[in-house]
């Protein structure tokens, strides 16, 4: 980690003012498995989101959206569920959802249009809404919560993925806390991911907007597990202004810190959401450099993260660099064949589009590792992307034939 930014424990309740917490409704089959989680604020908070693209949206997705209109951007607590995506439910989604804000609220004393709503899990199953509402009413917002919180919102993932850190911002000390969910589903733009991003700092909206869909475009919109899309995709960055600083403008002394920082977080997160792909055993980062446009440099960086029979020889730990040319070769970049470089971490198999003398067994190594680095250089430009992915696995294919089941 940077030395500009410190690791705290706490995750989303690590900046002041924050609670949460989650408890085991009976949504999911898993007996004692977390289901509901509250996260909320002291104070109103100002919130920026990004949310899923897809032409099939959840009704949560549709309700922040309406929240966030109707407030300027301004809300105080969360709550979700997982074990079912309330999603294609008509209008009693929508009723549903509207539901559990106002069940939050009444719990919190506060304005149901200050709640945002999230849903993940099976499409189509109405939710269980006496279970939703007993699970509501019974969680504990502690203050230490950000784990517990962590814990109620995955669905596949194998291991929680959160984070906190601490930094300086015009001289006042500032916390930033972070809070994913997504294993599967992970492609082209977030995933099935929930994301929840707190921070005591001060931000001017329009700022704080653009901030995190600058991070987000770098982050989580750069990994892929298999190459779909959620309808419930969502991000979400409340700050409190507990810190006490200035609010952070673009033009603000602090404002490139605290961007920084936060690109730091939703890195880290979009990581390990990668590294905890849904039967993967190992993480792929994939850096290309020397694109012509930064769109070359994206395009050709995930293509490599999405290509099934290159993912199929990562998991064999074959080192099958004409995999890697062939799918550069149709990925759409600008390019020419006669200068692309491929190397496996350090190890070059490729010079100028044609292999050179290496030896196979460092290859393997490199790919045998549970993390590596598959370095591209197109010589075409300056523009440089990195992009995160895993393997593809029979488990892969176990989890998601019986989904549903």
């Amino acid at each position: 980690m940077s030395s500009t930014f410190r690791s705290v424990q706490g995750s989303v309740t690590a900046p002041p003012g924050f609670r949460a917490g989650s408890i085991s409704a009976g949504i999911k089959a898993e007996a004692g498995a977390r289901d509901v989680s509250l996260l909320a604020s002291e104070q109103l908070c100002t919130v920026a989101g990004t949310f899923t693209t897809s032409r099939a949206p959840a009704a949560p997705v549709l309700l922040c959206k309406e929240h966030l209109l109707a407030t300027n951007g301004r809300a105080q607590a969360l709550v979700m569920n997982s074990g079912n995506a309330n999603c294609s439910n008509g209008e009693r989604g929508l009723i549903d959802a509207r539901r559990m804000a106002e069940l939050a609220a009444n719990k919190l004393g506060i304005d149901p249009q200050h709640v945002l709503v999230s849903s993940t899990g099976i499409i189509g199953r109405p939710l269980p809404m006496e279970k939703i509402e007993r699970g509501i009413a019974q969680v504990d917002l502690l203050p230490d919560g950000g784990h517990l919180f962590t814990l109620g919102i995955m669905t596949t993932d194998t291991r929680p993925k959160e984070i906190a850190i601490e930094f300086e911002v015009e001289g006042q000390t500032v916390r930033l806390g972070g809070a994913t969910k997504g294993a599967g589903m992970i492609y082209p733009n977030m995933a099935t991911m929930l994301c929840y991003l707190t921070t005591d700092a001060a931000l001017d909206l329009t700022f704080q907007q653009d901030a995190l869909r600058r991070a987000v475009n770098d982050s989580f919109n750069m990994i892929c597990i298999d190459g779909d899309m959620s309808t419930n995709d969502t991000v979400l960055l409340f700050a409190n202004g507990l810190a006490g600083n200035t609010p952070l403008a673009a033009n603000s002394p602090g404002a490139s810190v605290f961007e920084a920082a936060l690109r730091h977080v939703t890195r880290y997160l979009a990581r390990e959401m990668a590294r905890d792909g849904e039967g993967a055993t190992k993480l792929m980062e994939v850096v290309v450099r020397g694109a012509r446009t930064d769109a070359d440099a994206r395009r050709a960086a995930r293509a490599l993260t999405i290509s099934p029979i290159w993912r199929c020889a990562v998991y064999g730990e074959d080192p099958n660099w004409g995999r890697v040319l062939s799918t550069l070769g149709a990925c759409g970049a600008e390019m020419l064949h006669e200068r692309i470089d491929v190397s496996f971490g350090e190890v070059g198999v490729v010079r100028g589009g044609v292999a050179v003398d290496y030896k196979p067994e460092a290859a393997k190594a490199v790919l045998a590792q549970a993390e590596f680095t598959l370095n591209i250089d197109l010589h075409m430009g300056f523009y440089s992307a990195t992009a995160w992915g895993c393997d593809m696995t029979h488990g892969y294919i176990d989890e998601n034939a019986t989904y549903h089941r």
